[in-house]
């Protein structure tokens, strides 16, 4: 255990403030890495001794956890809150956050949480980004039904979001009549207002489309991607 250095990673968005312990507490080396993969690696193929390291769960993590997850003896990830509750002090920067965490490590004192596997993470990114979409596309169709509320205009409740009904829709939509010099050129017709918002709420859809496609799952399997834009409003199942 005594040839084993222990090492504590302080990760923020440009650089990742490092600091390796040996068994008896005697800082071995520290310093900054910026936080890219290239560099990462240069790093770890420097070590001439087999490490242990940890790291605070946070926003960078993942990334950083996969890439130094092969290169490490063991490598940890602590829970933020727990670690704030063991290791608070009035004195904080990322050189003494690193020695901290390293000290945990050591002292095998880490609140250590669990780190899904990276699969399981990339589909709970995508899931994530797609019921933000939802939200986005819902928020942007609930809009338009209002402008159509605001200027009178009738519509399908049941067919409004749908493609075929939409073109239709459009080519109802009418000029607001003038009411006075200027007033016309400022206040926008229904239909420019409902082309502009519908082109909004399609733009959404189709960027969370492209996410689900960068996955995989709609270049997989076409049939999802018909009924994910079906769904989002892109499509409609009943035509």
């Amino acid at each position: 255990m005594n040839s084993i250095d222990y090492i504590g990673f302080d990760i923020h968005k440009k650089t990742i403030s490092f600091c390796a312990k040996a068994q008896d507490g005697r800082i071995l080396d520290e310093g900054t890495i910026p936080a890219r993969r290239t560099d990462l690696s240069a790093w770890a193929k420097r070590r001439s001794r087999p490490w242990w390291g940890a790291m605070e769960a946070t926003l960078f993590t993942g990334w950083v956890y996969d890439h130094l997850k092969p290169l490490a003896r063991e490598l940890k990830v602590a829970h933020p809150a727990m670690l704030k509750a063991i290791a608070a002090s009035k004195k904080k920067n990322d050189k003494v956050d690193a020695r901290k965490i390293a000290d945990l490590l050591r002292c095998d004192l880490l609140p250590e949480c669990y780190m899904a596997p990276g699969a399981t993470r990339d589909l709970r990114r995508v899931l994530r980004y797609r019921n933000l979409v939802v939200r986005q596309a819902t928020r942007m169709k609930n809009r338009i039904a209002g402008l159509l509320m605001e200027t009178g205009t009738l519509y399908n409740k049941e067919r409004l979001h749908g493609k075929a009904y939409f073109s239709e829709l459009l080519e109802s939509l009418r000029e607001i009549p003038k009411l006075g010099d200027g007033v016309a050129e400022a206040e926008p017709c229904p239909a420019r207002v409902f082309r502009n918002h519908a082109a909004a709420a399609g733009e959404g859809v189709t960027r969370g489309c492209g996410a689900q496609g960068a996955c995989g799952t709609i270049a997989e399997h076409p049939e999802r991607g018909r009924d994910l834009g079906a769904e989002l409003g892109l499509g409609d199942r009943r035509g």
